[in-house]
């Protein structure tokens, strides 16, 4: 278990060297929190303009369409997160198979992919409503139900995107994929995923801390400097996750990716898959 750990780290290490060599990879999760604000005014700002939110008011009339807005919401923000996670995911492809990736290059690769990007979004924002009511409605158990069925979910789609962004292939197939190389790399996608919320706890901390001094000189300072840096930071980790995602998911399918110790995956994927997902399919 521990050294499955220190490899992770090793490869996040890796992660962060094929960053400095493509910084404006930072740049997707950034795009991603700026698209979100302006979907979520423009979604908000129709329902207001509609009187949708009014009329709820007025006795329930405009429940549904509360509701209505509500799903849209919650679909058209986790379409935009996907988008640009496949176009970070395809930018880093890129610079892993020896190439010079751009932002206009991932966002060409993510837009080519726009239909399965939206089916998929479909299927993800129909599971966090299912785990959401389940543990605002379900009591204990549902809550401890949601938290499970959340560690499996996050498990099962690790490799969704990439298999999406690659192949072009439809969500439950994505998923089925996916979920099948999860069952040959049991507690790879776990320590990574645990070394990635560490890393973004450390990062985003460090932040707060700076900006909490920086506060103490005067509030604005803090402000001005802290709150870029705090998006900064959970920018970083966002990017290097995208990165070290692609990299596992490129060695798994047989290509030994640019910047990664051959040595360092294979430890980390283990003998059992020796390199290779074409049993996959």
């Amino acid at each position: 278990m521990f050294a499955t750990i220190g490899h992770t780290f090793d490869l996040m290490k890796m992660s962060w060297r094929v960053l400095m060599l493509d910084r404006e990879l930072i740049l997707f999760p950034i795009m991603s929190v700026v698209a979100l604000v302006a979907v979520a005014a423009a979604v908000l700002g129709g329902g207001l303009l509609s009187g949708a939110f009014g009329l709820a008011q007025e006795g329930g009339e405009g429940s549904t369409g509360d509701l209505a807005l509500g799903l849209l919401l919650a679909f058209v923000s986790m379409a935009v997160v996907i988008f640009f996670n496949a176009a970070l995911v395809a930018a880093a492809m890129e610079r892993l198979r020896g190439g010079d990736p751009s932002v206009t290059s991932g966002l060409k690769a993510a837009s080519a992919r726009v239909p399965q990007i939206l089916a998929w979004a479909v299927v993800v924002t129909a599971v966090m409503l299912i785990l959401r009511a389940l543990r605002n409605r379900g009591g204990i158990a549902g809550q401890i139900a949601a938290m499970f069925g959340e560690a499996a979910w996050e498990l099962a789609s690790f490799f969704a995107v990439p298999f999406i962004v690659e192949e072009g292939v439809g969500p439950f197939d994505a998923l089925r994929r996916s979920a099948s190389l999860l069952r040959q790399t049991w507690g790879r996608q776990i320590t990574a995923g645990f070394g990635f919320g560490l890393l973004t706890i450390v990062a985003v901390g460090v932040a707060v801390l700076i900006a909490v001094l920086l506060a103490a000189i005067h509030p604005f300072l803090g402000l001005a400097i802290g709150i870029p840096l705090v998006g900064l930071a959970w920018a970083t980790v966002t990017a290097l996750e995208g990165i070290f995602k692609a990299a596992l998911y490129d060695y798994a399918t047989g290509r030994e990716p640019h910047g990664f110790d051959q040595a360092s995956l294979r430890n980390a994927y283990g003998p059992q898959t020796g390199g290779s997902m074409r049993g996959i399919v």
